[in-house]
């Protein structure tokens, strides 16, 4: 009696354990696979709305990378994106390259571009606490530019 009381308990402790619920949590798997977080805008400007989904839908169709996240705020806007591995021996050239058409195209913007998994790790959290209204702008604003010290501090 003992033996199948047991295996029952570890069936519904895995079969709990084991379950994919969607409830939000990008941030678990953000390094594992692809999250595509929508962009974040921390402007107050209905006119810059759609920059953000701009950049990141003129970024996604490079065939280098497979998850790009955008941050807008007044002052610059953060670019971070993952390389596919075996693109990533051409990193440098990437970045070169992403940064010399960003500035092309948008030369009036201030870019901080970034592919550290921490920042696009922080990025996606930092969207999560936005989504499920747990952060105030005030905050969301003073987390992004820990975020961009942080990217800063590691170049």
């Amino acid at each position: 009696m003992k033996k199948y009381l047991c295996a029952g308990v570890i069936t519904s402790l895995l079969i709990a354990g084991c379950s994919n619920k969607e409830d939000g949590k990008d941030s678990k798997v953000a390094l594992i696979k692809t999250t595509d977080p929508p962009p974040i805008e921390l402007v107050d400007n209905p006119e810059t709305e759609s920059f953000g989904h701009a950049i990141k839908k003129e970024l996604a169709k490079k065939k280098e990378l497979y998850d790009v996240a955008v941050i807008q705020s007044k002052e610059e806007t953060l670019v971070v994106y993952k390389v596919k591995h075996l693109q990533r021996f051409k990193m440098k050239k990437i970045e070169k390259d992403m940064e010399k058409y960003l500035e092309g195209k948008y030369p009036d913007e201030d870019f901080v571009l970034s592919s550290d998994y921490k920042i696009f790790l922080e990025t996606v959290r930092l969207k999560e606490k936005i989504q499920h209204k747990s952060i105030s702008k005030k905050k969301a604003k003073k987390e992004f530019k820990d975020i961009i010290e942080l990217q800063k501090e590691k170049t």
